[in-house]
């Protein structure tokens, strides 16, 4: 099984941030604009589209608001196994650290999946960085 792990620090409290990240129906308007380009969620999972095309379909396995942790599984696609979580760590008042872990299979997509984490948490700190107003 491969196993993905990223990390950015973003320049946001860790409250702002979590408020973002927990609120699952809303990657598309308030986590990653941008990266995610819509998000329809149903109570139990949410379907998204990515900037790129793909379109996913994502069960979520757990909200914690004491860790500051959200989990997630996707299902269907090219993956036969999937499962991450990202959480946010406080870096004192006004910044934070945001951890993405992803498990998945078949190996071979590990490139392919990185890379998204990648501009996922690339659009995050874009968006939690950016001026007010």
């Amino acid at each position: 099984m491969a196993s993905i792990r990223r990390e950015i620090s973003i320049l946001a409290p860790a409250d702002q941030l979590w408020s973002a990240l927990r609120d699952v129906g809303a990657l598309h308007t308030r986590l990653v604009p941008g990266f995610v380009t819509d998000c329809q969620w149903d109570g139990e999972g949410r379907d998204i589209t990515f900037v790129n095309g793909v379109k996913a379909r994502e069960l979520i396995v757990d909200v914690d608001d004491e860790s500051r942790r959200v989990a997630w599984t996707a299902v269907g696609g090219r993956l036969s196994h999937h499962n991450a979580s990202a959480q946010v760590f406080a870096q004192g008042p006004a910044a934070c650290l945001v951890v993405w872990i992803a498990d998945l299979l078949p190996h071979d997509m590990a490139p392919a999946i990185a890379s998204m984490i990648e501009a996922g948490l690339a659009a995050m700190k874009r968006h939690a960085e950016r001026p007010a107003g």
